[in-house]
């Protein structure tokens, strides 16, 4: 359970904002679990960036059908390998957080890949010469089987006050987050199933404030599909964003329900470069 912080801990992070280093390391955190369909093309993606101070981790559910075999052939260019049992995917990212020794915070999971070869350098020199505490972008879908078929175009658009009560969501594997902003703030909060990341950026941006910045582009590509995107996980996930309005005592408006679903149904009918993004190397 993810717990809030007090005002001494908002000085402390306002005494570190004041000493923020030119030089970033950004740790990429990619969770996995039977993903030898996937997990290397991830790699693969993190390994081609420009920017070179990174810090890739690793952090394995225990599987079993031949994803340690591909991670093993990749151990020399990955800083940290963890693969144990775990109480879910949240679970898993905590750990690689905990784990991690980088200035800035990414997720990019087993079925998601960078956009291009310069997103990480872009959104550093963007979190930079903003000093901005996180920034974020815009998402494709891709058809499972073919990387090179766009299903789904999430044009995120810049944040505005109050926006997330009334349906706005940024894309996880887009947002880049310095790490102070989850010793302060927390990580995910692991009770939470599907929901975690929608929770955890509802409490850093719209809770707490934090100075956010969207960089119109295209930053990654995530496999159609999953948990979330099911009927059933649909309905709970709905279910775990209410609990989280409640739990960072925030209100969620009544047209919550109606505004997330329609603005969901419009990002199947966008694509890269109609819609003020930019088309991206994916």
């Amino acid at each position: 359970m993810v717990e809030n912080t007090g005002p001494d801990s908002l000085k402390a992070l306002s005494f570190r904002q004041k000493q923020r280093k030119d030089s970033m390391v950004v740790s990429i955190i990619t969770v996995c679990f039977n993903s030898v369909e996937t997990i290397e093309e991830t790699i693969m993606s993190v390994l081609s960036q420009d920017y070179k101070d990174i810090e890739h981790l690793i952090v394995d559910g225990g599987s079993t059908d031949g994803t340690l075999d591909i991670i093993e052939r990749y151990r020399n260019n990955i800083a940290k390998i963890v693969s144990e049992p775990d109480r879910g995917i949240y679970d898993a990212m905590n750990k690689g957080i905990r784990l991690s020794t980088g200035d800035v915070i990414a997720v990019l999971n087993s079925d998601d890949v960078y956009a291009s070869q310069t997103t990480v350098g872009r959104m550093v020199e963007f979190l930079q010469a903003n000093n901005f505490d996180a920034v974020y972008g815009d998402l494709v879908y891709v058809d499972r089987h073919k990387r090179d078929r766009i299903t789904r175009y999430w044009q995120t658009g810049p944040y505005r006050k109050n926006a997330f009560r009334y349906g706005w969501a940024l894309p996880h594997p887009t947002f880049f987050c310095r790490k102070e902003i989850f010793e302060t703030f927390g990580s995910f909060n692991d009770d939470l199933q599907i929901a975690a990341d929608f929770e955890l950026t509802l409490r850093f941006v719209e809770k707490h404030q934090i100075r956010v910045g969207y960089l119109p582009e295209v930053v990654a590509s995530m496999r159609s599909g999953g948990k979330a995107n099911v009927l059933r996980g649909i309905i709970r996930g709905n279910r775990e964003i209410m609990s989280a309005f409640r739990l960072n005592d925030l209100r969620l408006s009544a047209w919550f329900l109606i505004l997330k679903p329609a603005a969901r149904v419009s990002q199947f009918f966008r694509r890269p470069g109609k819609s003020g993004g930019q088309r991206a190397d994916l």
